[in-house]
């Protein structure tokens, strides 16, 4: 009965004034009797039931000109006690973490895609999809990141968007074998890194200070931090992957 963008809508104004669901639905009836519109308003059952297959649409700007995207991630605390219980009385043993990976545009500081995953899961595996969630019709021509995204699935997976991988590689890098675009642009990068050093490959790479860059992608983090007071509230992963995107 309820269309995706309704609950989303429902969700956005829970996760920004920290409402509960009953709390929220009521606000909602609200403001649609404030506006004069006669519109059924979901109650808080149907939010919790579809907040957790909910697909998320994170709104943007189109742009026309290429992106310079920026992968980094965060820390949310899903699961303990607070800041100032932890330290009277010590970290407790129900302590959890959830990881929130971005994907910032470097230009307007839009948070372009966004994944929600458990603590132990790497960086690296999450860059692929990541960059799923950019449409295929968008041109990205960088793809900045630090060296923990230094694997062949990352390389592969910009490589597959025509976009140039600002990564650098590992103090022990050696090339990889094989001539796919991804391994043969990994493979450019290391030789720079012999031959020219790191802080020349740096200038080098077509972007002043490109790594500078990071920062602020870890400013969207902690605005992603400062929206959820560094905490989740719902214990299901998947029911925190709505909230949180």
């Amino acid at each position: 009965m309820f269309s995706d963008a309704a609950i989303q809508a429902c969700l956005t104004l829970k996760g920004v004034f920290k409402l509960p669901l009953r709390q929220t639905t009521g606000m909602v009836s609200s403001l649609l009797k404030m506006a004069g519109l006669d519109w059924p308003v979901p109650d808080f059952s149907t939010l919790s039931r579809r907040q957790k297959t909910l697909l998320v649409e994170i709104p943007c700007q189109p742009r026309a000109e290429p992106l310079h995207l920026l992968i980094d991630s965060t820390g949310i605390k899903a699961v303990g006690d607070g800041e100032w219980c932890r330290r009277k009385h010590g970290p407790s043993k129900r302590r959890q973490w959830r990881k929130v990976h971005l994907d910032v545009d470097a230009g307007s500081f839009e948070i372009r895609a966004i994944e929600v995953t458990g603590s132990r899961v790497g960086d690296a595996p999450m860059l692929p999809e990541l960059l799923e969630q950019i449409p295929h019709d968008q041109v990205i021509e960088t793809v900045s990141a630090d060296g923990a995204f230094d694997t062949r699935a990352c390389h592969e997976a910009i490589a597959a968007r025509d976009a140039c991988a600002i990564i650098p590689a590992r103090s022990n890098a050696k090339a990889w074998p094989g001539s796919t675009p991804g391994v043969a642009a990994r493979n450019e990068i290391v030789r720079s890194h012999r031959r020219f050093g790191r802080p020349i490959w740096k200038r080098w790479s077509g972007h002043p200070q490109p790594f500078h860059r990071t920062r602020k992608a870890q400013n969207s983090a902690c605005r992603v931090i400062d929206a959820f007071k560094g905490q989740l509230l719902p214990c299901d992963l998947f029911m925190q992957q709505s909230p949180s995107e």
